[in-house]
């Protein structure tokens, strides 16, 4: 088990340089969280009062309009900006919803494990799995999306808030992962410590995320649209001198609601405006980066004494 931390302190102002393709600076990606929760488990809600119901028609049919309705609003607006979003997918969404799965073959999507479900953690539990059960957990999951999509995962995304154990990073490397989106902790992919194989952190946000912001800050859709373009913007400036990722969490179940929606649209459009700006998924920005940079940023952080062990 490991017991020290992830990764190691290095400020963006020390780095060598990262240029994306094309000479572009400013990377953007759609993260599309396509989850599964289960009936008999409190969930996220939007009215706690009834979360401990069994069964809780209330909330239960609060989220499930996002694969019944909203995700495919989402779908629609994607399509008319070509936009190809990264599908932060639930194992169990293969079993539960395979037309989800089916359109987003059709269209190419770039799948990311998102855990088998948003109803427990990822090998984590009371008492804690051993590592051999999380080990096993994992392979199931990623197992069952690529057996469902044809594709293997090369990213992952903590369930039910980016949760993780001490060993959860060594076994994602071990089964061939090669980048999680859990370590919200900066605007550049950098390399994470593991004692097999080579893994990254690629930049996600609960910030601009519409599941926090709408439910625990009580943003509303216009609030969202403009954090999603202010964010933009900023990263869009800095990005002249440092080049940037700027990640985009959705939820169609709250912002695939119509009145929010609209402001998720206005946000979209400002950003497509932008010709010199990398419109991609998380996997292209892990792999670009693992190519071009990674052996480079390594080297580094070696020279200055600040991954033995890596």
């Amino acid at each position: 088990m490991r017991i020290d931390h992830f990764y190691e302190y290095w400020p963006i102002i020390d780095r060598p340089a990262i240029e994306w393709p094309g000479g572009k600076r400013l990377a953007v990606y759609f993260g599309l969280n396509i989850e599964h929760y289960d009936s008999d488990k409190p969930s996220v809600g939007i009215l706690d009062k009834t979360a401990g119901r069994d069964p809780d028609p209330l909330n239960e049919g609060w989220r499930d309009y996002g694969n019944r309705v909203g995700l495919w609003r989402i779908v629609e607006l994607f399509d008319r900006y070509g936009i190809r979003p990264t599908a932060l997918l639930n194992s169990d969404v293969c079993r539960y919803y395979p037309r989800i799965i089916e359109e987003g073959k059709r269209r190419n999507w770039s799948w990311v494990a998102h855990g088998r479900n948003n109803s427990m953690f990822a090998g984590n539990k009371i008492p804690q799995l051993r590592m051999d059960e999380e080990r096993n957990y994992l392979h199931d999951v990623l197992s069952m999306v690529h057996m469902s999509t044809g594709k293997a995962c090369k990213g992952w995304l903590g369930p039910l808030g980016l949760s993780e154990t001490y060993d959860t990073v060594d076994l994602l490397a071990e089964e061939g992962i090669t980048y999680v989106l859990d370590w919200i902790n900066d605007d550049q992919p950098y390399p994470l410590k593991t004692f097999h194989g080579e893994i990254i952190s690629v930049p996600y946000s609960l910030e601009i995320n519409d599941l926090p912001l709408f439910l625990n800050h009580g943003i509303t859709g216009p609030e969202f649209g403009q954090m999603i373009m202010d964010q933009f913007d900023v990263l869009y400036r800095e990005s002249r001198n440092i080049s940037r990722v700027m990640a985009i969490g959705l939820h169609p179940f709250v912002v695939g609601q119509p009145f929010r929606f609209k402001y998720l649209e206005q946000a979209v459009a400002h950003i497509a405006r932008h010709k010199d700006v990398w419109i991609t998924t998380s996997d292209e920005i892990a792999a670009w980066y693992m190519l071009n940079y990674y052996p480079k940023h390594v080297q580094k952080l070696r020279e200055v004494g600040m991954i033995q062990g890596l």
